[in-house]
């Protein structure tokens, strides 16, 4: 049984960081996923799939994970670079390209 522990990207949808400070353990599937017939579903008899754990610290998650045994890989969250930009920079006169509103 393989995991990966993680720390979550923000989503798309938040400007906000809120639930992206803690780590995730996740267990990747054993099996791969299978149409249902009838209604076209993806299924799959893994349950280890549907199991996040939650940690507050990248020890932490590793440390459960060597407790029980639990093969992981460790994914860094990418350094993140500010652009910090203020709104009076829409109107300077050395812009590189023309004001178009």
């Amino acid at each position: 049984m393989r995991a990966r522990i993680y720390q979550p990207a923000k989503t798309a949808m938040q400007s906000g960081r809120a639930m992206t400070q803690g780590w995730i353990l996740e267990f990747e599937p054993a099996q791969a996923k299978t149409l249902e017939p009838l209604m076209g579903w993806a299924g799959s008899g893994d349950t280890m799939g549907q199991v996040q754990l939650h940690f507050d610290s990248q020890d932490a998650a590793a440390a459960y994970a060597a407790k029980h045994g639990i093969d992981y890989d460790l994914f860094e969250p990418p350094s993140r670079q500010l652009q910090i930009k203020a709104y009076a920079d829409n109107f300077r006169s050395d812009r590189i390209s023309a004001w178009t509103h």
